[in-house]
């Protein structure tokens, strides 16, 4: 195959992959809930510079997700797929791309290929680049700009769409530019690509590609002052790193520990990869490897907040570390290792458990056919890296691709969603009986912005005095079977129950 015919075949692969069944599930807490809820409001409203959630200022992050749901709202109506659409797509986008900086920095196009193939099939890539958040999308213009730096070598035009890869980072996620920014110098400064400092194209793609977000910026100072400094800059980048907001903390090994989790079966060939890339740690490929690998991991693991997707932009490095990896093994044919025999046939095991499982207890066909696929991919592998076949490798890729389009089939790709009551019928109530944009109040122990989504109402956790207060004030309650059980209600009307609460109104 040539190499416009990977290409295509890797966009059709990836597209399919993050776009199959992306609407087959409700929004998630908290980002997709909160971004869908800002995009309905510009929808409705057309307030684009200055966007809302609920009435009042969103201040949190940049507005360009939510600029893009808004018009897929346009386009295709309020809906999850609408929602999820742009950042799902755009993340998708990062296979090709990484597949073309393969072809780049490697002397082969094996490992590029390779390379995106991890990618492709790295199940948090997948699994969070599908969702309405922000990481996908801010990964996929890194790995746009990392292209730019190296086809500037070839034409020095390319270091214009350097500054606007720069622009769109500030403007999906802010602060986060400063540490994709810090990486890609780095890189430079170690590949000794000096020449792109005196290139006039950099600096006008600076200043073109940054204009836009620096003029969104200047614009919300001057609109909202020293409050957008304090939520947005203070609340929302510096005190990420001293303090864990809103609780949200672990130890340094944090993000170890969820590569692990998740990274699986791929982690097994890192190790070699970090090897391979020391050894040619002068090369752009291995500098950028090691850079990006360890710079970031270092950044994030000293933060002191920590969320699982925070990791999220170090996967591009290790796809490229492993891709080369499997490249050497494909090449060489040193690959038979016990432990790694011993370690498919654990999953071979662990598959047939699942496929036990969910025969049993969770009766869903597409995730018996996964389990199976599953245990059969492990299996053969045991046995081709038993018989030294390097075939192997192509059954690895096959097979969790498969088992990742089966599991996005699924209705439980979204698996935090079990996390709590659905809301779907709760807003289905509050919406047959209550206007929207009221205000209710719930005994549930915190805000749900996917409920404030779907019953297009505000919906505010308090405990029973509050709800007592509330509800002489006239207000709207939505409150949990025990939580009735011990309020008066005197004076109030039921006016129906759903996933085991009680709708309240003041009679």
């Amino acid at each position: 195959m040539n190499n416009k015919q990977l290409l295509s075949g890797l966009l059709i692969a990836s597209l399919t992959l993050w776009l199959i069944f992306l609407g087959n599930l409700p929004l998630r807490d908290w980002d997709e809930g909160t971004y869908a809820i800002v995009a309905r409001e510009i929808y409705r409203t057309g307030n684009w510079f200055y966007p809302t959630i609920q009435g009042d200022p969103f201040l949190l992050k940049p507005p360009l997700m939510q600029w893009l749901i808004a018009i897929c709202y346009h386009i295709g109506g309020v809906q999850e797929f609408t929602t999820r659409f742009p950042g799902a797509f755009l993340t998708a986008l990062g296979v090709p791309l990484l597949y073309l900086i393969g072809r780049l920095i490697f002397a082969e196009t094996l490992p590029a290929l390779f390379s995106a193939l991890v990618y492709l099939t790295l199940l948090p890539v997948v699994r969070h680049g599908r969702l309405a958040m922000l990481d996908g999308m801010s990964i996929t213009f890194f790995i746009l700009l990392l292209f730019c730096i190296f086809q500037t070598r070839n034409n020095k035009k390319y270091a214009f769409g350097i500054g606007f890869c720069l622009g769109l980072i500030t403007l999906t996620k802010g602060m986060l530019v400063l540490v994709m920014l810090a990486m890609a110098s780095l890189f430079i400064i170690a590949n000794k690509q000096w020449e792109i400092l005196k290139n006039p194209y950099l600096w006008i793609g600076m200043f073109l590609g940054n204009l836009p977000a620096f003029g969104w910026y200047f614009a919300q100072y001057q609109h909202y002052g020293n409050t957008f400094l304090q939520v947005h800059f203070q609340s929302q980048a510096i005190d990420r790193l001293g303090t864990a907001v809103e609780g949200n903390t672990g130890p340094v090994w944090y993000y170890l520990l969820e590569m692990i989790k998740y990274g699986f079966p791929w982690l097994l060939f890192f190790p070699g990869g970090l090897y391979l890339s020391w050894k040619n740690r002068y090369t752009a490929w291995g500098s950028l490897t090691l850079i990006g690998t360890f710079v970031y991991f270092a950044i994030v693991s000293l933060m002191r907040t920590k969320l699982p997707w925070y990791i999220m932009p170090i996967y591009p490095f290790l796809a490229l570390a492993i891709g080369a990896n499997l490249s050497y093994i494909w090449q060489k044919e040193k690959f038979k290792n016990k432990f790694f025999i011993g370690f498919f046939i654990f999953l071979t095991i662990v598959s047939l458990a699942g496929c036990v499982y969910f025969s049993m207890f969770d009766k869903q066909p597409i995730l018996i056919i996964m389990s199976v696929v599953l245990a059969v991919t492990m299996g053969i592998i045991s046995w081709l890296i038993n018989q030294h076949n390097r075939q192997f490798i192509p059954v690895l890729f096959t097979g969790m691709y498969l088992v990742l389009l089966l599991l996005m089939s699924s209705k439980v790709w979204i698996w935090e969603l079990n996390e709590a009551f659905a809301v779907k019928p709760v807003a289905t109530l509050i919406r047959q009986h209550i206007p929207p944009g009221k205000i209710i109040y719930t005994s549930f122990g915190y805000s749900r912005p996917s409920l404030d989504f779907y019953s297009d109402c505000k919906v505010i956790p308090g405990n029973i005095s509050l709800l007592q207060k509330m509800l002489s004030k006239k207000s709207y309650l939505l409150v949990d079977k025990e939580t009735l059980e011990k309020m008066n209600l005197s004076g109030s009307q039921v006016l129906g129950n759903a996933e085991n609460f009680t709708l309240i109104s003041p009679s």
